[in-house]
């Protein structure tokens, strides 16, 4: 994600995934309850993977602390055992932990003042976990509860789609479009499975039996992979690359090797891949979709958010906090201002045409006993 201090950083741009972890309280409450009610932990593990930086890390941690103090007041059999929390924020050793750290004694404060008199937040301490979570991070049966929110669309690595004569078959599309050849499409499909068949082994190895975990991703709606929401947005960013290209600000040679290290399934691959791993079950499942324009919610109260040119530069923000360290490492710094200005153009185009959504898929996992 795009750090440091600058109006373009990911702290600044997640309106998106606020949304998401508001939209998805209901099931993560419930969660948590039933880790409580089922398991009577003395000290409850908690691992958010994939925690990145800015206040959507610690609204996660406040809701489950505020569940948990909330449960316990009415609950007179959770009441009788004492319980702490013991909160891992995970992500790639990249992330900004020390911004997470340097916002915790305000935090403390804010959460004891947001409950009311007789409420007893139960003790709880947060720390850091670097390392990828296609890797082991814990030992084994150590974790009551994972959660994870817009992660697991990410794959583990590049895909790479040279063929024996080392041309590239994916040509200038950097995500699966309509003209993406099914060998491509067959590799990213593959590499889905084989990091979502990892994922669910490692963190049944970790789990707790009886363990849940909440999992928040983007996929799709259609059937049809290449009619995807994905596929919709990143053809606008690829088109925006190709315009550089015919000026010299991007090599062929580049575009044309450059493919997102990224998946959007759908709800039968999902589904499909927890059962074929015989480790979970699934307690909830649902689709829910979300506007491209992270701001779409506020339009009819405020006009600036209101047309779509501002829609398109709202997407561009968004979509440059979370892809520009990707694209600067592959591309360089110089055609970045230049690119995002291009692809809102583009994009808020787009949006004068049709309201475009992203499909955001829920999953709530229990580990199976044994």
């Amino acid at each position: 994600m795009a750090v440091g201090q600058s109006e373009a950083n990911y702290a600044n741009n997640s309106r998106l995934q606020q949304k998401a972890l508001l939209k998805t309280k209901p099931v993560l409450d419930k969660a948590v309850r039933q880790v409580c009610s089922t398991l009577l932990p003395g000290a409850m593990v908690v691992a958010d993977l994939g925690c990145s930086v800015g206040a959507n890390t610690l609204l996660f941690v406040s809701g489950v602390i505020s569940t948990v103090a909330d449960g316990r007041h009415g609950n007179e059999r959770i009441r009788r055992y004492p319980m702490e929390l013991q909160f891992f924020l995970n992500d790639l050793p990249g992330n900004d932990f020390n911004q997470v750290f340097q916002s915790l004694q305000h935090f403390t404060k804010s959460i004891e003042a947001s409950h009311p008199k007789g409420v007893t937040l139960p003790p709880f301490y947060i720390s850091g976990l670097p390392g990828s979570y296609y890797t082991r991070l814990f030992p084994c049966q150590s974790v009551h509860l994972f959660h994870s929110s817009y992660c697991l669309q990410w794959r583990s690595q590049l895909i790479k789609d040279i063929d024996e004569k080392t041309a590239y078959l994916n040509g200038c599309n950097i995500y699966i479009a309509k003209s993406t050849p099914p060998s491509v499409v067959k590799l990213y499909q593959d590499q889905f499975q084989k990091d979502m068949s990892l994922f669910l082994k490692l963190r049944h190895q970790e789990l707790v039996p009886g363990g849940n975990m909440l999992l928040t991703f983007l996929g799709r709606k259609n059937p049809d992979v290449r009619d995807g929401d994905l596929s919709h947005l990143f053809a606008l960013l690829a088109q925006a690359l190709k315009s550089l290209l015919t000026e010299g600000l991007v090599e062929k040679g580049k575009l044309e090797s450059f493919n997102l290290p990224l998946y959007g399934p759908s709800m039968d691959e999902v589904k499909a891949a927890v059962e074929q791993s015989e480790l979970f079950g699934i307690e909830h499942m649902e689709l829910f979709e979300s506007s491209w324009d992270p701001y779409d919610d506020l339009q009819e109260h405020d006009s600036t958010h209101s047309s779509p040119a501002r829609g398109g530069m709202n997407v561009a923000r968004c979509i440059r906090a979370v892809y520009e360290p990707l694209l600067a490492g592959h591309f360089g710094e110089h055609m970045l201002d230049e690119l995002f200005r291009r692809y809102a153009q583009l994009v808020g185009r787009h949006l004068a045409r049709e309201k475009a959504k992203f499909s955001v898929i829920v999953l709530s996992l229990n580990r199976i006993r044994g």
